[in-house]
């Protein structure tokens, strides 16, 4: 009787489907340009070509790469092409989907020193060099965590564990009458993962105290002190400060200095979200942006976002690395190991919510060695220069309006017809509220209009309650000529959708 095979996909099939899958990346990352940037799927078209049944009998890799093709491809959003200018960039380089490919062959799990004694040491080394790269101090040590949202959960979740007498970490909040409500502070324009957090962590979101900011989008640190002392008056407990370096909507960032000053004086917890913006402190002529985060006591700092990393790879950097261990590590006896007594080991699955961990360092390292510290500011200082000059564009035609300062590479603008522009200026309240309104839904209609061309794809966000394009550079392989035509696309097309819309005064 022959013995069945029941093992894994053969070796010459997997060398020569691994060399094909090579090749269709290669081609691919050549070639991104061929699809529309924006998926045309509507919802469910992908779903409904799929068999509801899993598959009962084993399938050919050539009949499963075909679905893959015809089915799963229509129904992708390219963020790696070029003209993808919408959210916050995120750039899978090549030398970083190579990295990919070396940690998913390897498939180990990082959790325990011992489980992959080069997972954890390469990852201090490569969150070392970042360190480095952005001029902070040595207090500063890393651990990688999937995303931003979760490195800043396991911040607040120190800050909170850390509150002295309570002992939240073992008491738990619930059924404890005599603790205080913990109040938790960041701007009115920080990313909703704090807000997220303070649900998670039991806070709750009321006490995610939201401070105004100022005439560019920043925390206002005089707001924040004023919250604070009338949050202590009325008996709760001040616990955390989140300050922004690059805010998700206009990439504002916040005083860090003077707000770390507010937070040291009352003994709080201050951690940054630099997720996006935190990569240009590479730039020396960006460095002054981030004076005071050398004062935080955590920052996080995605390299999926503007390191070129594939995602996901989110470093949060701390100078209080025992006490992320104190609010996140559990030991079970199954886990102890003779080497993690060690002051010189570090467990990470300390240091995050997930015991599994992803080598996720290996794809960082070979991206930072790759560029090295050189071809990444170069390339940074590229995206910066080309979203100064979107912004020319913007603040040079009389039918556009910028909405926000670029500090980095992020353009915040509207379109506002140089005659509606006449308009509010002399306007009543009631009419100036019906043209807003108006403007409102054209940038609405063209950023719809923009985004189903398929020729590029923005995001939008609202400035003071205006409806506000977002046009963001960051892709390793956005030219000026990318740049150029988007501007040209966005012009013409508000062109066309202001003749439909408009005739002549009959509007107003």
């Amino acid at each position: 009787m022959t013995e069945r095979w029941l093992g894994d996909m053969d070796p010459q099939t997997f060398r020569r489907w691994g060399h094909r899958l090579v090749d269709w990346m290669a081609g691919y990352l050549a070639a991104v340009e061929k699809y529309p940037v924006l998926s045309p799927v509507t919802p469910g078209g992908v779903r409904r070509q799929c068999d509801p049944a899993a598959p009962e009998r084993p399938e050919d890799f050539d009949a499963i790469f075909a679905d893959f093709e015809s089915v799963v491809l229509p129904g992708i959003t390219h963020w790696n092409h070029p003209s993808f200018f919408a959210y916050l960039p995120s750039t899978g380089s090549a030398p970083g989907i190579l990295g990919e490919f070396l940690i998913a062959g390897l498939n180990v799990n990082g959790m325990l020193w011992r489980t992959a004694p080069a997972a954890t040491e390469l990852e201090e080394v490569v969150l070392d060099w970042l360190r480095q790269m952005l001029g902070l101090p040595e207090a500063f040590w890393g651990v990688l965590q999937d995303t931003a949202s979760v490195a800043s959960l396991c911040a607040i979740a120190a800050a909170r564990d850390g509150v002295a007498g309570l002992q939240v970490g073992e008491s738990g909040l619930a059924g404890r009458p005599l603790i205080p409500r913990l109040r938790l502070y960041t701007s009115q324009e920080a990313h909703s993962s704090i807000d997220k957090a303070g649900r998670i962590l039991g806070l709750g979101q009321s006490n995610v105290r939201r401070i105004a900011t100022d005439a560019d989008y920043r925390m206002d640190p005089a707001a924040l002190e004023r919250a604070i002392q009338e949050d202590l008056r009325a008996g709760m407990r001040p616990f955390c400060v989140v300050a922004t370096a690059g805010t998700t909507s206009t990439t504002s960032v916040d005083p860090l200095d003077e707000i770390a000053t507010i937070s040291a004086r009352h003994g709080l917890w201050l951690h940054v979200d630099a997720a996006y913006a935190g990569a240009a402190a590479l730039l020396p002529e960006k460095r002054h942006l981030f004076g005071g985060w050398e004062r935080a006591d955590s920052i996080v700092v995605n390299p999926h976002k503007w390191l070129f990393t594939p995602i996901d790879c989110s470093a949060l950097l701390t100078r209080r690395p025992e006490a992320l261990r104190a609010a996140l590590g559990v030991l079970p006896e199954y886990l102890r190991t003779e080497e993690g007594d060690r002051a010189s080991v570090h467990n990470l699955m300390d240091y995050g919510v997930a015991l599994g961990r992803r080598f996720r360092a290996l794809k960082l390292w070979i991206v930072l060695r790759y560029f090295g510290r050189e071809g990444i500011a170069e390339r940074i200082q590229e995206h910066i220069r080309l979203a100064q000059l979107f912004a020319s564009g913007v603040d040079a035609d009389p039918d556009f309006e910028r909405m926000a300062p670029v500090p980095f590479s992020t353009v915040c603008f509207r379109y506002r017809p140089g005659d509606m522009a006449e308009r509010l200026r002399g306007a009543k309240p009631e009419e100036a509220s019906r043209i807003e309104g108006f403007l409102d839904d054209f940038n609405e209609s063209l950023l719809n209009r923009l985004n189903a061309c398929g020729k590029l794809f923005l995001s939008h966000t609202r400035l003071n309650g205006r409806y506000t394009l977002r046009f963001a550079v960051g892709n390793i392989r956005t030219t000026e000529s990318h740049v150029r035509a988007a501007w040209h696309e966005i012009r013409t097309m508000a062109a066309e959708l202001d003749e439909e819309l408009r005739v002549g005064d009959l509007m107003f």
